[in-house]
């Protein structure tokens, strides 16, 4: 299977060696293979009758979806007349002009719609080109596209540019082929994200009563004040047979230190070394390995700390609420917070979760804060309710069941990524050939010319 195409192999200096045409196949420009090109306009925002209405209004953050059959704003009748807006039809491909990140990127309408004035709207003419295959070729070619971009400030991508951007057209029964084979794809790719979806509202849902309600059907209650911002939990009553404990009193609560970065053999050493984007990166509970390490004088010379297995970590400024439980002896920077549990009290998976849970208030303690900050003291001033270890094993596996769900249909996916990106270079480059293949046609792609 083929490598993915990069930006730099599509740099201007490519574009002759990129432009060659493949036997069978000719090149046309997106205004030889259009009915028409148009693009979006906005009502007048501060004008109330204008908005909250029935016609759909794409706005290019929306063109990541690929496929749109809805959309965040409506516009009403007025806001039509009154502006350069237009109804598109559906079938009508979307695609970026201005606005980082989703220059060039692309988008079917699904329904007939309005776009504001980011979005070039191109209306494919049938009898030349399938409106499936379109979107297909200018997904592979976004990153050719995206080099030309031009202007002061911000760059944009003009229409008279999108206009005489030229891409390769095979003959209509290989195109019905290619996005036939490319549309199933991105089928699975969807039914994997909505799986994904549908798990972590599962999860949730489940971190919502087993925090409040427990594990068990409990049949006595205590009652809690909801309204203590020192309450990790927001509910009004927790089983009677739960602790209620300060974090402090079942946990080491630490934070790190970053070694002088001008000091080099503070510096890749044999300590892992733990910051916000080793935690936002992480996919798994566990963490194992960083992106920097230090040595033991930067350790020695520095607030940082030697952390043992199983503390758990959590980012208190940025990406609050972010967790990982250590695999192995590491150290942190300053902007995490660390939990050595007291594990015949509390288990730090079933604390990792609970911070989970408790992010959003989490963030309402570091506003207002110096960037954003949640305090040390206020991790430490923070009630924690707890029923009992065995419990909490119950919590934890139920939970990590869910995750691991969670964590292979997340592999599945980024498989199935790979799989489409070397599945455009090989069919939309017309490295590998569809005629006299057995490939069946689906009908969303008919539909489309």
């Amino acid at each position: 299977m083929s490598e993915e195409q990069t930006l730099e192999s599509f740099s201007r200096d490519g574009l002759e060696e990129a432009q060659e045409e493949t036997d069978g196949w000719t090149r046309r420009s997106i205004a030889e293979v259009s009915e028409w090109t148009s693009a979006g306009g906005t009502p007048q925002t501060s004008n109330a009758d204008y908005w909250n209405g029935s016609i759909p209004w794409v706005q290019t953050g929306e063109l990541t979806k690929r496929r749109i059959s809805t959309t965040e704003k409506h516009i009403t009748e007025a806001g039509l007349k009154e502006s350069t807006a237009e109804k598109f039809p559906a079938g009508t491909l979307l695609i970026g002009m201005y606005g980082e990140p989703t220059v060039g990127e692309s988008a079917l309408l699904d329904i007939e719609a309005t776009t504001n004035q980011a979005c070039c709207a191109v209306f494919p003419d049938m009898d030349v080109v399938n409106g499936g295959f379109l979107h297909q070729m200018l997904q592979y070619e976004k990153p050719r596209l995206y080099s030309l971009r031009a202007g002061t400030g911000q760059k944009n991508i003009r229409q008279g540019i999108i206009r005489k951007f030229e891409i390769g057209i095979p003959p209509l029964e290989e195109q019905h082929k290619i996005a036939s084979v490319l549309y199933t794809v991105d089928q699975i790719i969807r039914t994997t994200e909505e799986i994904i979806e549908q798990t972590q509202r599962v999860k949730g849902g489940l971190i919502q009563k087993f925090y409040s309600r427990g594990y068990y059907d409990y049949e006595e209650w205590q009652e809690v004040d909801k309204q203590d911002a020192c309450m990790m939990v927001r509910t009004e009553k927790i089983p009677l047979e739960w602790d209620i404990k300060e974090l402090d009193e079942i946990s080491h609560i630490k934070t790190g230190h970053t070694p002088s970065t001008s000091v080099d053999e503070y510096w890749d050493g044999e300590i892992p070394w733990i910051d916000i984007h080793d935690l936002t990166q992480l996919e798994k509970t566990e963490i194992h390995t960083t992106d920097d390490t230090i040595t033991k004088e930067g350790l020695e010379n520095s607030g940082a700390k030697l952390l043992p297995r199983d503390t758990l970590v959590v980012c208190r400024t940025g990406a609050i609420g972010a967790t990982a439980i250590l695999g192995a002896e590491m150290a942190t920077d300053q902007d995490q917070v660390t939990f050595e549990c007291d594990e015949s009290v509390i288990l730090p998976q079933y604390l990792m979760f609970l911070v989970e849970y408790a992010t959003p208030q989490l963030e309402r303690l570091s506003a207002g804060s110096t960037h954003d900050k949640v305090q040390l003291h206020f991790f430490s001033d923070l009630y924690i309710p707890l029923p009992g270890i065995g419990e909490q094993k119950k919590i934890v596996d139920a939970l990590g069941s869910v995750e691991n769900t969670i964590l292979a249909n997340k592999d599945q996916l980024d498989n199935l990524r790979l799989l489409k990106g070397g599945l455009m270079q090989d069919l939309l480059s017309g490295e590998v050939r569809t005629p006299g293949k057995g490939v069946e046609v689906v009908e969303d792609v008919l539909e489309h010319g």
